[in-house]
Order: C-alpha cells, then sequence, then structure tokens
C-alpha cells in the first residue's frame, strides 16, 4: 500500500502515525493495536508487559550516565470510530485501514475520523522509543485501552508497576497550552420498557444530519446542536399538532461525541401528510435559523415511505420517550467562575436507541467538582425513575485536580519560553483526561498534558497540523532533555 506520509519530517513519528492507522482500534477491541506495540518491543530490545485489559509498558533506560529521573510518557491507544455515511458507508472500522489524504499542512482522513486522537501520542511515544540518540532520562511509555470508553484501560491498570513520577500525558489537542487539570466524568444509561400496538398508515422518515457534532468535552460550549434532542423537539411539536405513531427513534454514536444525525420512523393517517409536511418545513427553518452561523450544514425534512403496516410504540410509551427527550438537560450547565471561559459541568446525551422492550438514552456528564457531578447524575436518575425507568451507572472516572506546586509545569513553561519566545497558555480541561486516573491511584505524581493542534476530533472531519505535530514533537523533546 502506498504510503502518504513518506518523506514528512519527523519521519519516524509520521511513519508510525500511518502504521498505526492501518491498524483497527476501536474502543474495547485493542488487541491488534497492543500486539502492535508489543511486537515494536521486541524488535527494539526493549523491556515490556502487557496485561490482561491489552494495556502496554514498554521501559527504554537513559543514554546518561549515573541515577536518571524516571519519566512517564503516556497516551491512549483507541479512536473514536465516526464515519461520514454519505462518503463511505462501507468503511469497517474493525478490519479496514484509515485512507489518509495529505494537503498541504493538513492531515485528514477519507470520510472518517483520523484517530489522531491519540494515534498520534502513540507516534510519538514510538518516535521516543526508537531513537537511541537521545539524550533523555529513563523512560516509561504506557499506552492504554478504552480510553473513549470509561478509560476503563487506565481504570484497570496496575499503576504500582510504574517507577516515574512526572507522568507527561499527550491527549491534548492544542499547541502551545500546557494542560494543568481535567474534568471529572460519568456515564449512565437511562431506560424505559416499552410497549407496541400494531398500526396502519402512512409512513414517514424523520431525519435530522448535517450537525457539526464534535467532542463532547471539548465543543460542549461551542453552541452545536445536539441530534437527538433536537428530533425529541420536532416530535414534540407534531404531537402538538396531529396524531402520529412513533415506529423507530435512533441516533448519535458514541457517549462523547455530540451527536450528528438522528432519525425516527412514524406512521399517521393519510388526511395528515400536508400538515406533517408543512410542520417539518416550517420547524426546519425555524430551528436552522435558531443555529444560524454555528450549524450551516443542518438538514431536516420528512420522506414519504407509503403504506405500512407496523408496530408502533402504544400511547403511553411515545409520551414517556417524548417528556424524558424534552426535560433532559443539555449542554453546559455551570461556567468556571475562576476560569473565563471554562466550562464546569455539562452533560451530553450521545446515543438514542429504541429496541423490541426498551428505549435507552446514553448520556455523558462532566464536572470539575465531584460533588457537582454527583448531584447532576442524581437529576438524572430521579428524572428517569419517575417516569417509570431504570438508571444504571456505565462508568465513572475521577477528575485530575490542579495542584499549585509543579516542577514539571514549570520546566515545560520555562522551555516554551525559550524555543518560541512566548509563554504558553496554563489551562484546565472540561474534557476527561486518564491523567485524572493516575493522580488518584499515584501519590505525589507531577502530571502535564500536551499536544499538537488537532481540530474536530470525534468527527469525520478530524484533522492534524503537521507543522504543530513538528513543533510539538521538538518541544517534548526538549522537556525530556531538562529533567
Amino acid at each position: 500500500m502506498e504510503k502518504v506520509l513518506n518523506g514528512i519530517k519527523p519521519e519516524n513519528v509520521f511513519g508510525y502515525f500511518e502504521e498505526i492507522s492501518a491498524i483497527p482500534r476501536q474502543p474495547g477491541k485493542c488487541e491488534k493495536i497492543s500486539d502492535y506495540i508489543v511486537d515494536f518491543a521486541i524488535k527494539h530490545s526493549l523491556e515490556y508487559s502487557r496485561d490482561d485489559n491489552n494495556n502496554v509498558l514498554i521501559r527504554k533506560p537513559s543514554n546518561r550516565s549515573g541515577k536518571q529521573n524516571v519519566v512517564i510518557l503516556q497516551g491512549h491507544m483507541d479512536m473514536v470510530c465516526e464515519k461520514s455515511y454519505d462518503y463511505d458507508s462501507k468503511h469497517d472500522f474493525s478490519k479496514d485501514p484509515l485512507k489518509l489524504s495529505v494537503l498541504d499542512d493538513i492531515i485528514r482522513a477519507k470520510g472518517t475520523t483520523l484517530g489522531a486522537d491519540d494515534g498520534i501520542a502513540v507516534a510519538y511515544m514510538l518516535a521516543v522509543l526508537s531513537d537511541d540518540t537521545l539524550d533523555i532520562p529513563n523512560i516509561e511509555a504506557l499506552f492504554t485501552t478504552d480510553e473513549e470508553d470509561g478509560m476503563k484501560g487506565a481504570i484497570a491498570y496496575d499503576a504500582s508497576a510504574l517507577k516515574g513520577r512526572y507522568l507527561i500525558n499527550l491527549d491534548h489537542e492544542v499547541e502551545g497550552e500546557i494542560l494543568t487539570c481535567s474534568a471529572g466524568g460519568k456515564r449512565v444509561k437511562c431506560s424505559l420498557p416499552v410497549e407496541y400496538i400494531n398500526v396502519t398508515g402512512i409512513a414517514y422518515d424523520i431525519i435530522i444530519c448535517g450537525l457539526c457534532g464534535g467532542h463532547s468535552g471539548m465543543e460542549i460550549d461551542k453552541g452545536r446542536g445536539n441530534a437527538l434532542l433536537l428530533l425529541g423537539r420536532i416530535l414534540h411539536t407534531i404531537t402538538k399538532n396531529m396524531p402520529f405513531s412513533l415506529k423507530y427513534l435512533g441516533g448519535g454514536l458514541t457517549d462523547t461525541a455530540i451527536p450528528r444525525e438522528a432519525k425516527a420512523e412514524i406512521i399517521i393517517d393519510r388526511q395528515y401528510n400536508e400538515l406533517l409536511e408543512s410542520i417539518i418545513e416550517k420547524y426546519s427553518g425555524i430551528i436552522c435559523d435558531e443555529f444560524e452561523g454555528i450549524e450551516e450544514n443542518m438538514m431536516i425534512y420528512a420522506e414519504n415511505k407509503g403504506e405500512e403496516t407496523a408496530p408502533c410504540l402504544d400511547p403511553e410509551s411515545k409520551r414517556r420517550i417524548g417528556f424524558l427527550l424534552n426535560t433532559v438537560p443539555d449542554g453546559i450547565i455551570k461556567m468556571s467562575r475562576k476560569n473565563d471561559g471554562l466550562v464546569r459541568t455539562s452533560l451530553n446525551c450521545g446515543i438514542m436507541k429504541l429496541t423490541d422492550s426498551t428505549f435507552s438514552l446514553i448520556i455523558n456528564m462532566r464536572s470539575l467538582a465531584e460533588s457537582e457531578k454527583e448531584a447532576l447524575a442524581d437529576k438524572i436518575e430521579y428524572l428517569i425513575e419517575t417516569i417509570g425507568g431504570r438508571y444504571i451507572e456505565e462508568y465513572d472516572y475521577p477528575a485530575w485536580e490542579f495542584v499549585s506546586d509543579s516542577q514539571l509545569r514549570k520546566t515545560a513553561f520555562d522551555i516554551y519560553q525559550r524555543m518560541f519566545g512566548k509563554n504558553p497558555k496554563l489551562r484546565g480541561f472540561h474534557a476527561g483526561l486518564e491523567c485524572g486516573v493516575f493522580f488518584r491511584k499515584m501519590e505525589g505524581v507531577d502530571i502535564i498534558s500536551i499536544g499538537p493542534d488537532i481540530a474536530n476530533i470525534h468527527t469525520p472531519k478530524e484533522h492534524l497540523s503537521i507543522s504543530s505535530t513538528q513543533r510539538v514533537y521538538d518541544y517534548l523533546i526538549e522537556i525530556l532533555k531538562n529533567i
């Protein structure tokens, strides 16, 4: 297969990035990428260990004489797997390589997420481990699994195996920033029992698509639309104007991404055809106007599928689902009082699914304050149980708290000043990072997080800056040289 990134420097970084882009690495299915990293360690005669969750730790001794510090480099192997259905609906993330493309300074994957979150961290670490010329301390490179599925790899990892007390996480997406803290998070499943009755009438598909989506932590402050809740709003509007039966409802691919698409299948009496189409046309315009300047490609439309007899939700099941979708909180819950522009607490409804017996809504909550995260979870639990549903916590991970006295942060700050002639930005982060897990597990660990410019992560528009990747790698090496 032709190498698209050949000749782009540093060649070891981009060479490894291209290699891992050909390896399936869905959350929960990291065996092949874990095998690749183990094979790398064996090839380079490096000490390694792999646990039952496919986390891999590789140790590289320093070339320096005398006793040296141990620095942990950390990133995750898995990636969010989203694709653009109008481009390549047949792409199979379980076996197909990503189709990389380069235009000027930008690397993309054709029709899918790029996986630079966090594939570039894997590439950085492999590049460091493979370069025997570097004057750096002892390195522990920890490659974790299933970060995009509740940080399961990091949570399960036995951190007592780590000797280092400096940890550089490489899962940030903005050059020139040093992260100092991050939000904790919780994923919950709200499940409602449903019943069906047979209905005959004219079937319609109601579709919302073309939304920006994005990372449910990093982009939650951008005011982007949530396709699931917008569809719930439209269905409620139809309810107020005419009767209909609900056959199908679904949307969203992961709780960590703001959903871009959602679909409902309904059945109506023929006499309401024109009314339904006029409602959709009217409210499509209203909602698009509300998101003017934000969701420029949003489409809301109805397709007449002809006469049909099919099982549809009984009126009570439909009513309870409508109530949930129109009352559940969404987006920013609270902004930070201390840091301008930093979201403190948020909620994202990421996936909804209707089956023969249940309707489920998967929700991701984030907060810099553990107490606020728990209070929000209590609110959701109370809401779903009030309408006869069930609340299930699927995962919970801690916040990475700010530490005022960080030698690693000071070193990284001073080096950035010296290399680039300006101050880096120190900031908190509303998205969850594995830093919080290791902060909780490792007493006294000193942590920072850095990374190159990656835009539109968790969407098919994700792209990585080549020049930024080069600069941040040089910056990383310089930090290591000065520890």
